[in-house]
């Protein structure tokens, strides 16, 4: 039968918030106690007393601990690059599709100047480019299925050293800060050492400042 140390620990792992936050020492053990006994309760089936949960998230702690510290990757604060006017199209993969692709990257290497990103999953393609790029792109693919299309939306490029290719939970440590503050994230797109996120026009500013405030010292 589950212990109230193992139910504890499925709790806290479910949420990285307060795996975060007890891995930094920031949680008040009493009211988080207070707080999860009902569902420890539930998963249990019998009451559980809120010292013994308070005795299991202390023993916890140590199991939180980060192994991740940005400041072993990140030497410097990362370049940042911010783009805006872009649109987004996805569309249905299809036969005549997978043809345009090449004259859509003709197109592009005509308009090098322009942002330009294409995703191919398994069975829809998006394309993000400037919004010069992006009306040539639509009258190249008027004939697609397109299932969404969007406008007005800005991308934040983060450039990163080479030692991210060997460390975990680095879109984690980008993305958790725009999560807390509520900021939507459109869509991401990734290379070897390049992390692009597109965000609407409005959010962009506020998505800046804070991904900067990650490396203020």
């Amino acid at each position: 039968m589950i212990t109230v140390p193992e139910a504890t620990k499925k709790i806290i792992e479910r949420s990285r918030y307060l795996s975060e936050a007890m891995s930094k020492g920031l949680l008040n053990y009493s009211a988080l106690a207070r707080y999860i006994k009902p569902e420890l309760e539930e998963m249990l089936f019998k009451d559980v007393s809120e010292s013994s949960v308070i005795m299991a998230l202390k023993r916890l702690e140590p199991y939180f601990k980060p192994k991740f510290k940005p400041i072993d990757v990140f030497k410097t604060s990362p370049e940042m690059i911010v783009r805006s006017n872009l649109g987004e199209l996805t569309l249905n993969n299809s036969v005549d599709l997978k043809t345009n692709v090449s004259k859509i990257f003709a197109l592009y290497a005509s308009q090098s100047k322009y942002f330009f990103t294409l995703t191919e999953g398994v069975s829809e393609t998006t394309i993000i480019a400037s919004e010069g790029l992006f009306i040539d792109i639509k009258k190249l693919l008027a004939k697609e299925s397109v299932l969404s299309e969007y406008k007005n939306l800005s991308s934040i490029t983060i450039r990163m050293p080479k030692e991210v290719m060997e460390t975990p939970g680095i879109f984690y440590f980008f993305l958790k800060s725009l999560a807390w503050e509520g900021i939507n994230i459109v869509e991401m797109v990734s290379t070897n050492l390049e992390f692009t996120l597109i965000l609407e026009d409005a959010e962009v500013n506020r998505a800046f400042a804070i991904l900067k405030s990650l490396f203020s010292h």
